[in-house]
């Protein structure tokens, strides 16, 4: 019984992070917050998913564990990898209150892929 509330509590945590992740692409404003809500809400909700779905026996604790594994180590590689590309193509930075802090760091593009394509 114990093992079944658990487990019920993993998954249901696991899709809510998922769907907030879901939420967040559709709606946040710029890609960088997209991006972020996507590779953070989404790979938290997929490792909490994966450990219900390995407490209740129903996933080869192998197959689970590897999988996490794998998705907390690419998650972060991926997402700076992505943020990096839309920061140097010129992407709009909506969330900044301030300065920009890479300028002159990183070379970027005067400004987004549509506005030059329409140039």
């Amino acid at each position: 019984m114990t093992r079944t509330i658990i487990t019920v509590l993993l998954i249901t945590a696991g899709a809510a992070f998922i769907v907030i992740a879901g939420i967040g692409v559709a709606r946040l404003p710029d890609v960088f917050q997209r991006m972020h809500s996507a590779t953070k809400a989404g790979g938290i909700g997929t490792s909490l998913v994966l450990l219900g779905l390995l407490f209740s026996g129903a996933a080869h604790p192998v197959t689970a564990v590897l999988t996490i594994a794998f998705m907390l180590l690419t998650l972060s590689v991926s997402s700076q990898l992505l943020a990096r590309a839309a920061y140097m193509s010129g992407a709009p930075l909506e969330g900044l209150d301030g300065e920009d802090a890479l300028e002159g760091v990183i070379d970027r593009a005067a400004g987004p892929l549509e506005d030059r394509a329409s140039a």
